[in-house]
C-alpha cells in the first residue's frame, strides 16, 4: 500500500488542521509493524510506545494528545474525529490492532468521566503509554442489547464491595491490567422488593477492578478471528469503596455515555476495512485475466466496483458528519441519532463491499490467509458490537420520530400565537 485512504484527505470540510497533521502520521510505513502482526501484547504496547495513538483516548487536559480533546463545551471530551482517522488506518492495516485500540478506549474512558483524581492520576499515564492496557466488562451471559437486565452482583460489606457474577465476551480480556466492571447495586431488575418493576437502570454502579485481584478469573474464548477476548468471573471479590467509579447507580449512564462517545469510530473502523477490500478487488481485477482479456473490462465487474465504491463514500460521509457534530458539542451534544446511523449503514456497507471482493477474487477468495478471507471474517463482529444492527435502527426510529413529534409541537404552538394575534 503506497497510501492509506482517510476520510480527512476526501472530506476535508469535516476536518480542521490538527488533524490533517495526525493523518499525515498515519502512514504505511509508520503502521508496519502492526501488519500482519499476531501477537495480542506485542500490537497492544505497539500502539503505546512509539505510536503513541492511546494519546487520543484521553483528553488534553488529562495528559492526552495536545489539541486531541478538551473542548471549551465539556473539557472530557475526546476529539471522535481522531479517533475515526485512528480506527480508518487501524482498519486498512490491522484489524486486530484496531480491536485493542478500541477497547482501550472503552477501558480508559470511564475513568475520564467518572473517575476520582486519584483514580485518574493512578491509571491513566499508563494507559497513554500502553504499559496498562483496560478492559470495558459490560456484557454477560444473559445481558447483551439488554444492559439493563446485568446480574453480577456488589454488595455492600464493611467500607468496600463484593461483587459475584460472570461476564462474556469480553476483548482485551488476557492482555488486561484493568477491568471496569458494571454490577447491579439494588434490587433485580423487575423487582422493587415487593414484586413491583424497578428501574434496572438506576441500580447499576461501576467499579475499577484489577484483572489479578482475588475473586477475579478469567478465560480466553476461541473466536472466528484471533483477537484477545474472553470471560470473567467474579467470586467473593473485595474492592474498597474508592474503586467505584462515580456515585452509586450511575453505572447505566456512564457505559451509555462512554459507548456514545466510541460509536461514530466503529463505522471508521468498518470504512478503513471496506477500503482495503476494494484496494485489493481493483488489484485482483486489473491483473487476472479471464476470456482473454483483464476481469476488470467485464461490465459486471465494473457494476461491482461502482457500487462498492459509492456505498463506501456514503459510509464515510455518515461517520464523518456525525463525528463533526459530537465534536462540535463535546460529550453532551445529542448525536445519538446521526451515531447510530453511521455505524449501523457503515458496518453493514463493508460486510457487503468486502463480500464482493470475496466474490471478485473467485476460488482465491476464499483461501485462509489471504487478505480478502481475512476481512470477511474481521468485519462480522462489528455488527454485532456496542449496539447490534438492530439496536442502531430502534435508536434512529426513536430520534426520528421524537424529532417529528417537535416538529408537530413546535408547529401547533406557532399556530396557536398566531391564532391570539388574530384574535387581538
Amino acid at each position: 500500500m503506497n497510501r492509506l485512504a482517510l476520510s480527512s484527505a476526501d472530506l476535508p470540510v469535516f476536518f480542521e488542521e490538527r488533524h490533517a497533521a495526525l493523518a499525515a502520521r498515519l502512514t504505511p510505513e509508520a503502521l508496519a509493524p502492526l501488519a500482519g502482526a499476531r501477537d495480542p501484547a506485542a500490537v497492544a504496547r505497539c500502539l503505546g510506545e512509539p505510536l503513541g495513538l492511546y494519546a487520543h483516548l484521553v483528553p488534553a487536559a488529562l495528559g492526552g494528545a495536545p489539541g486531541g480533546g478538551g473542548l471549551p463545551a465539556d473539557p472530557t471530551a475526546v476529539d471522535v474525529r481522531s479517533l475515526v482517522l485512528i480506527r480508518e488506518a487501524l482498519g486498512q492495516v490491522s484489524p486486530l490492532a484496531d480491536a485493542i485500540f478500541a477497547v482501550q478506549g472503552l477501558g480508559s474512558y470511564p475513568i475520564v468521566l467518572a473517575g476520582s483524581d486519584a483514580q485518574r492520576r493512578a491509571i491513566l499515564p499508563d494507559v497513554l503509554s500502553g504499559r496498562r492496557i483496560g478492559a470495558f466488562a459490560l456484557t454477560e451471559p444473559e445481558a447483551g442489547s439488554d444492559v439493563a437486565s446485568l446480574r453480577t452482583e456488589a454488595r455492600r460489606e464493611g467500607d468496600g464491595w463484593v461483587l459475584d457474577g460472570e461476564k462474556v465476551l469480553i476483548s482485551n480480556v488476557p492482555l488486561a491490567h484493568h477491568l471496569v466492571v458494571f454490577a447491579r447495586t439494588g434490587a433485580p431488575p423487575g423487582d422493587n422488593g415487593d414484586g413491583g418493576a424497578a428501574g434496572g437502570r438506576a441500580e447499576i454502579t461501576a467499579f475499577l477492578v484489577d484483572s489479578g485481584a482475588p475473586g477475579v478469573a478469567s478465560e480466553p474464548l476461541p473466536m472466528s478471528v484471533p483477537h484477545p477476548i474472553g470471560r470473567l468471573r467474579f467470586a467473593g471479590c473485595r474492592v474498597p469503596d474508592s474503586a467505584r467509579l462515580g456515585e452509586v447507580g450511575g453505572g447505566f449512564k456512564l457505559a451509555m455515555r462512554t459507548l456514545d462517545a466510541f460509536r461514530i469510530s466503529v463505522g471508521a473502523a468498518a470504512n478503513g476495512m471496506a477500503a482495503r477490500a476494494l484496494r485489493e478487488a481493483i488489484a485482483h481485477v486489473t491483473r487476472r485475466r479471464q476470456f482473454g482479456a483483464p476481469l476488470s473490462e467485464q461490465q459486471m465487474v465494473r457494476a461491482y466496483l461502482a457500487e462498492m465504491a459509492t456505498e463506501l463514500d456514503a459510509a464515510r460521509l455518515l461517520v464523518a458528519r456525525a463525528a463533526h457534530k459530537r465534536d462540535a458539542g463535546g460529550a453532551a451534544a445529542r448525536v445519538s441519532t446521526e451515531a447510530a446511523m453511521a455505524k449501523m449503514f457503515a458496518t453493514e456497507a463493508a460486510q457487503r463491499i468486502i463480500d464482493r471482493a470475496v466474490q471478485l477474487h473467485g476460488g482465491l477468495g476464499v483461501i485462509e490467509g489471504t487478505e480478502v478471507e481475512r476481512l470477511y471474517r474481521e468485519i462480522r463482529p462489528l455488527r454485532i458490537y456496542e449496539g447490534t444492527t438492530e439496536i442502531q435502527k430502534l435508536i434512529i426510529a426513536k430520534g426520528i420520530l421524537e424529532r417529528a413529534a417537535a416538529e408537530r409541537a413546535e408547529d401547533d404552538r406557532a399556530r396557536g400565537e398566531r391564532g391570539g394575534e388574530e384574535a387581538r
